[in-house]
């Protein structure tokens, strides 16, 4: 066994090897994988291992396609067959909710050139006779859907990981992972120590305890998941092909055919949790005892669909561990908390997404970055307050509700709240409808006396919007208070505190007390990784400001350039609250509650200062993300309350009130402001997202070679905004666009009703040079054409007027 390596991969399951096949392909031929056990033990072995393409991500789409496409050629490769069946998969639409998702689906798939798309109840049942269509009001046809074997194709990424030069070694449990000082990994086994430069935990079911190994601290909790496989049915006998696939999700089941039976297998509402405290380690290739009672209404909504399957005896039944994140996403990348330490654990549609993940983790440890924008994998999304009630209650929810859509906008109640404000309790008495981010509860919407204060969910405009538009109207017409405490905040303080942040983004820092600054953090490949507002407070003190969501994602970044003896950097997310108070009144109601000049000429546009408002110190930045006059206020978290009621109290006395997250969306879009992980991504460059023009490139800053490397291309995408003519749906990202030729040119990134300049309005990316200010084209709400224009300018305030007035 090697003594050292580029990559140590813990887990010989179907994840390990694929990471470890890609990483020997993208050139990383020193790699090690460790298994406990024998390859395929834990999940993958007993795996259902169904194959699609189609998710309500547009990214994950294309990593699913990638990895269905990449089985062929593994077994081409290495001879190892992978026991492809592609006889296609049929999508049913019971619910006019499901029909919206599938057509939506179905415009992605003509977007990017993916084999997807309707067919009618005659041809459906040519392709599948033995299922009864009553009641469907839309059939989906996925020509390359199908399965795979789970042992062939885990089989076949070890063939082509060994022919490059990879080692595996089997029954080697790893008994330690040790930190060294210059970021290496010594990993320790019965048979030896290997010091590595990357330790991959893909170690599935044992995920949580390699990583604890580490002193890391994973959201993962296993399931007993099971399923069926019939006994021969005559009809299928008889049939002479293999039937495609069915996904009936309105059912909460999933169908395909399995030698000559059928396999059905259920995600049950009354699910059952295994191994809570920890999966044991001599568990390997067991199953649980059979409990069919617990799946039987899905059972029996699955014969209703094909009667054929009430006939036959079953065969065999499958009852085993699936482990799952809070979100039944993977947790993937590099721990933020930890160098060269790589997880990806809780993967679900393992066998559709396989060859994705190992070639994106290929791409991050190699090339430092992927080339996709997968924050919605990024382990990064969860933080320490994602602990184990949290993990448990929503695992319950996503097991329970596996098929149910994820509606846009959607909030789902389970597990929270975990993180509050002091302000959470009055700001619930008001009718506050909350909604969660990074683990804290901030306000969508005020619902008012009478209103409801629970929202309804689905692609159409929902209950809240009228209550949204009241608050963006009032903001515009008066002014309105926003809770802004979620924002993340950081204090960098000490000598070198200036040229730290110069080294770290990519604008000049301040150099005066009291000024602010816009600035891009540039990513490994030139991208955006992320956009911030930087304040001088004083000579040696800065504040920075930045997205909540993002605040563990932004860890990797920070820690990337290293701190000056002296320089200190931390978070004040936990400890500072904050409100932005904005509209054309804004001054009117703070000049009420402070003796500090608040005029244009005292206090200018991206100016700061330290004041008191109603008796409580706070950093006052005149910047607001409404795109209107206003300014965000810093203070203490135990000054939260009673700055929020000296606000809503001087705010009633000019007509304003309290406004929600919901309709900050729509006003800043209405301005044409972009929004991290939405306009702003590693995947676009400077240009194409128009914040090249805060790049300085006289001085040194992280990742300067790789955007100079891109600075003088093209654009390959174009920002733009859109007038959509919507009526009772709005667009609100990832919707694609289209030439009125049906030709597809880009996507939607946000979307929302400008209830001030009455317009449904889109913000996106087209390809450049395809479309320009003035021209029609077609946006795929609810997955049908609605047209729409390219706007010369964003309709609220183009010039900036009431912003600086």
């Amino acid at each position: 066994m090697r003594t050292h390596a580029q990559a140590v991969v813990i887990g010989g399951g179907l994840i390990g090897c694929s990471i470890l096949y890609h990483l020997a392909k993208f050139g990383w031929t020193d790699v090690v994988l460790l298994e406990r056990s024998e390859l395929t033990s834990g999940s993958t072995w007993h795996a259902a291992a169904n194959i699609h393409g189609l998710h309500d991500s547009t990214n994950i789409s294309r990593l699913q396609h990638y990895t269905m496409a990449l089985y062929k050629e593994l077994e081409a490769e290495t001879g190892q067959g992978c026991g492809i069946f592609q006889p296609g998969s049929l999508y049913l639409a019971q619910t006019e909710a499901r029909e919206h998702q599938l057509r939506l689906q179905e415009a992605k798939a003509r977007r990017y050139k993916m084999n997807f798309y309707e067919v009618g109840r005659d041809e459906a049942e040519r392709l599948h006779p033995l299922v009864d269509f009553d009641g469907i009001r839309c059939i989906m046809y996925e020509p390359e859907g199908g399965n795979v074997d789970p042992s062939g194709v885990t089989a076949a990424y070890a063939a082509g990981a060994r022919q490059r030069g990879a080692e595996i070694h089997r029954f080697t449990p790893v008994t330690a992972t040790e930190a060294q000082a210059d970021g290496s990994w010594i990993v320790r086994t019965p048979k030896g120590d290997i010091r590595t430069q990357w330790v991959v935990n893909a170690a599935g079911l044992w995920g949580r305890e390699v990583a604890a190994m580490a002193g890391l601290q994973l959201p993962l909790i296993p399931t007993e998941h099971q399923y069926f496989v019939t006994e021969t049915i005559p009809e299928i006998a008889a049939m002479g092909r293999r039937l495609p696939s069915v996904a009936d999700r309105d059912g909460e089941y999933y169908l395909r055919q399995e030698g000559l039976g059928l396999l059905i297998g259920a995600y049950e509402r009354n699910m059952k949790f295994w191994a809570e405290d920890g999966t044991p380690m001599d568990f390997g290739h067991e199953l649980f005892p059979d409990d069919l009672d617990r799946i039987e209404e899905n059972m029996m909504r699955a014969i209703q669909r094909v009667p054929a399957a009430a006939t036959a005896g079953v065969k065999k039944v499958i009852n085993g561990p699936m482990i799952w994140s809070p979100d039944s996403a993977v947790l993937f990348g590099p721990a933020p908390e930890l160098s060269n330490y790589f997880c990806c654990n809780g993967i679900i549609p393992g066998f559709s997404q396989s060859g994705g993940m190992g070639k994106l983790a290929a791409e991050w440890m190699i090339e430092g970055e992927p080339t996709l924008d997968m924050f919605g994998w990024d382990m990064a999304r969860f933080g320490h307050w994602a602990g184990k009630a949290f993990t448990k209650a929503r695992v319950q929810d996503q097991y329970s509700h596996r098929f149910k859509i994820h509606f846009p906008n959607e909030e789902r109640a389970a597990g929270r709240p975990v993180r509050t404000r002091p302000v959470y309790e009055m700001q619930k008495e008001m009718g506050a409808v909350f909604g969660l981010n990074f683990g804290w509860e901030h306000p969508l919407w005020f619902a008012a006396a009478g209103e409801p204060r629970e929202e309804t969910v689905g692609f159409t405009r929902q209950n809240w919007w009228g209550p949204v538009g009241r608050e963006a109207r009032m903001l515009r017409e008066n002014a309105g208070i926003i809770d802004i405490s979620n924002f993340a905040k950081y204090e960098v303080k000490g000598p070198d505190a200036e040229a730290w942040l110069n080294a770290l983004f990519a604008n000049r820092m301040p150099t005066k007390v009291g000024n602010s600054c816009l600035t891009p953090l540039i990513g490994k490949r030139g991208g955006i990784a992320g956009d911030f507002t930087v304040t001088r407070l004083a000579d040696d003190e800065f504040m920075v400001i930045g997205s909540g969501m993002a605040e563990r994602f932004h860890q990797r970044f920070f820690k990337s350039v290293p701190l000056p003896a002296g320089t200190t950097f931390r978070s004040r997310t936990e400890d500072l609250g904050g409100f932005n108070v904005a509209g054309p009144k804004s001054r009117e109601l703070l000049q009420r509650l402070t003796n500090d000049d608040l005029s244009n000429e005292a206090f200018p546009f991206m100016r700061s200062r330290q004041i008191t408002v109603a008796g409580v110190d706070v950093v006052a930045l005149r910047v607001s993300f409404t795109g209107d006059l206003g300014w965000e206020l810093h203070c203490h978290a135990a000054d939260q309350v009673e700055l929020y009621r000296a606000l809503l109290k001087a705010g009633a006395e000019v007509g304003a009130g309290p406004v929600g997250s919901r309709a900050l969306m729509s006003l800043r879009v209405e301005k044409g402001y972009g929004s991290w992980s939405r306009e702003y991504s590693p995947e676009y460059w400077p240009q194409e997202v128009k914040l090249d023009r805060l790049i300085k490139t006289d001085k040194q800053f992280l990742n300067r070679e790789a955007y100079l490397a891109v600075a003088e291309k093209p654009a390959r995408d174009e920002l733009i905004m859109l007038s959509v003519s919507a009526k009772d749906a709005d667009a609100t990202g990832g919707e694609p666009i289209f030439l009125p030729d049906g030709t597809p040119i880009g996507q939607v990134s946000s979307g929302a009703y400008g209830y001030f300049v009455e317009q449904s309005l889109a913000m996106g990316y087209v390809k450049a040079g395809t479309a320009k200010a003035g021209d029609k084209v077609t946006v795929a709400i609810l997955g049908r054409p609605h047209e729409a224009v390219l706007l010369a300018h964003p309709p609220f305030d183009p010039e900036g007027k009431r912003l600086r007035s």
